[in-house]
């Protein structure tokens, strides 16, 4: 796994400030310590820090080919590049190493962007082809590796791994954009293609962004290569049998590598189906396992599950302080990301990093198998809905959700006041209320009258009535899923995985999101995914020969320990965090408002953990950055 960075000049004789380009790499530093490179000419400047895994003496980059025309800086693994190489061989290309890098620099040859469809992996890369005057810039189908970039005041274009190394160019603007802390706020991450910042911008998934030398300094809008599916397949002859053989030729590619590999081992489905096919393919795998005494202990079941596999595994507990690790966010993320379970998720990557540089992961299994509790719940509210007329359901179930009390320590079966308003509503706004971690009502009661003034009417919701209306109207599920692959998973799971484990240097695999898989499993019928109340119907029939039931058909756990009770300890710590100056001098909030939602979850009137991890967070974004410039100020969105 690696960095990238660039610098591009639509017109112009002058090379890029090498000095720059430097700065920028050295931010990325953590990314790939085995090595830098650079490349520059008139026009075109890329830097690169590596972390070999292929080709540990032949892959360094940036890499061009033997005439020095094109230039690749590129950031991923591509699994299937040893049959693109022989396919390249036959059509007359000579490579001069074993790197998958390479593979791709003679593919754009053959045939330019579209070589994009040939890859199979996870990447982000930035191609210079000096001939075309043309430069790519392309990110992976799933969204497993970043990618952002941003125009400069004098034209130019600057692009990078991570928010970082765009942050070292002084003359980018640091403002903020109104519409990305709604975002933050209501989902918990800045959903793709925006950032927390008004001028940068991230290269969304399965996208490509094509810049031509001479050109005027405008930037094109990115185009689309990839897409999931958005209709229902037949159901598949034998499908249980076709995904375990499918599971199975993903882990096997996906265990390529010069360099020691390991797998992460919960007490879950994902994890386990993934550990189970790669220790059928290696005999000397080694697994890795966080726990928390006192809450939801994974340790138990994943030793007894590497007992079974045989494989050499390792177990740590984990003690948390999320109030003081909120602080840490924002130097590993580069803008506020407000999923908690980030914190576990680096301790189990330092674990793994002791012994592996390369770890696979069970992520993607929820998605495209639907085994999210909230899936369940939007198949019962679409039953719900096609029996009640849209009039019927507001006034009736909207009216009855708007006197039912809220009551959010009860035990799940009372809590009805969110279900009667999440059915009362259309099916895309009823499935963006499953998802939103701090509602309307409750953020807009946080907000300043200057930061309410700026959004405008935005409202986060729109963007999952427009995804969900891409999709078959007759498939709430895949639309559900739909909807996730292109928000949740890489805004909050794949940008989690990949800022973790890029911090202390290692690579992560997950093998349930290659994109054939990801394409079949998709568009399987409801049925295969949803039965009887379950997810993953046809994942754990797929693995019962190798995974105990027990594991098949435990309860989710999720992998985290609980923060309610550990921010009512220390809600004299939260008051004072929030009630500082990055928060006041922001000028985002309501001081009072800030107060009283401490007070209240304090009191144990209402659960407020997920929205003051999410200040906290914000909390301490704001002191990272006023360390680096004046105060934030707000832009226009």
């Amino acid at each position: 796994m690696c960095g990238l960075t660039g610098l591009f000049r639509f017109a112009g004789d002058r090379q890029p400030d090498a000095q720059l380009l430097r700065r920028m790499t050295d931010a990325l530093r953590h990314r790939g310590p085995d090595g830098e490179g650079f490349h520059l000419e008139p026009g075109i400047g890329l830097g690169h820090r590596r972390l070999a895994i292929v080709d540990l003496a032949g892959g360094a980059q940036p890499m061009s080919t033997p005439d020095g025309l094109v230039t690749i800086a590129f950031n991923g693994e591509i699994y299937n590049h040893e049959s693109l190489r022989r396919e390249l061989e036959e059509a007359g290309h000579v490579f001069c190493t074993r790197s998958d890098t390479e593979a791709i620099l003679h593919a754009w040859r053959e045939w330019g962007p579209a070589c994009l469809d040939r890859l199979n992996g996870m990447f982000a890369l930035a191609l210079w082809d000096q001939a075309r005057g043309q430069l790519m810039l392309a990110r992976d189908r799933l969204g497993e590796k970043p990618l952002h970039y941003a125009q400069l005041p004098d034209g130019s274009v600057a692009f990078a791994s991570e928010l970082a190394g765009l942050l070292v160019i002084p003359e980018l603007s640091r403002r903020l954009n109104p519409n990305a802390i709604e975002d933050f706020l209501a989902l918990g991450y800045v959903p793709d293609p925006a950032t927390i910042y008004a001028g940068i911008h991230r290269l969304p998934p399965g996208h490509l962004l094509l810049l031509h030398r001479p050109a005027i300094a405008t930037l094109p809008a990115p185009r689309r290569y990839w897409s999931p599916p958005t209709t229902l397949a037949p159901t598949p002859a034998q499908p249980a049998e076709q995904l375990a053989a499918r599971l199975e030729a993903s882990v096997r590619m996906r265990l390529m590598a010069d360099v020691p590999l390991g797998s992460f081992l919960s007490g879950g489905v994902d994890s386990s189906a993934v550990t189970a096919m790669a220790a059928r393919a290696s005999t000397s795998l080694r697994t890795f396992t966080i726990g928390f005494p006192g809450g939801a202990d994974e340790r138990p079941a994943a030793a007894a599950m590497a007992a079974r596999l045989g494989t050499r595994h390792q177990a740590q507990a984990a003690e948390i302080d999320y109030v003081s690790a909120a602080r840490s966010q924002s130097a590993l993320f580069g803008e506020p990301f407000g999923d908690h379970s980030a914190v576990p998720t680096l301790a189990v990557c330092r674990l793994a990093r002791q012994q592996v540089t390369v770890a696979l992961s069970g992520d993607g299994g929820d998605e495209v198998f639907a085994g999210y509790r909230r899936y369940r719940f939007h198949q019962m509210a679409e039953a719900v809905r096609s029996y009640l007329p849209a009039t019927a359901r507001r006034r009736v179930l909207g009216g009855l959700a708007s006197i039912y009390p809220k009551l959010d320590r009860a035990p799940r079966w009372l809590r009805a006041k969110h279900t009667l308003t999440e059915i009362s509503l259309d099916s895309a706004l009823g499935y963006y209320r499953t998802v939103c971690r701090v509602h309307a009502e409750q953020r807009r009661a946080l907000l300043s009258p200057s930061l309410r003034a700026e959004l405008d009417g935005y409202d986060p919701a729109t963007r999952f009535v427009e995804l969900m209306d891409e999709c078959d109207e007759d498939a709430p599920l895949l639309q559900a899923q739909y909807a996730d692959l292109h928000t949740f998973l890489p805004g909050d799971i794949l940008t989690k995985v990949d800022r973790t484990s890029m911090a202390v240097s290692l690579e992560v695999r997950p093998p349930l999101l290659d994109h054939t898989l990801v394409e079949w499993g998709m568009a399987l019928p409801t049925s295969l995914k949803l039965h009887r109340g379950q997810g993953k119907h046809v994942l754990r029939q797929a693995m019962a020969p190798f995974v105990p039931a027990s594991v098949l058909h435990g309860p989710k756990q999720g992998f985290a320990a609980a923060i309610g009770g550990q921010f009512c300890r220390q809600a004299g710590a939260i008051r004072a965090r929030l009630m500082d100056s990055p928060m006041l001098d922001s000028g985002l909030f309501d001081p009072g408002a800030l107060g009283a939602m401490v007070d209240s979850h304090a009191s144990g009137h209402r659960d407020h953990s997920q929205a003051l991890w999410q200040l906290l967070v914000l909390e301490g974004f704001l002191a990272h950055e006023g360390q680096r410039s004046a105060a934030p100020e707000l832009v226009e969105a």
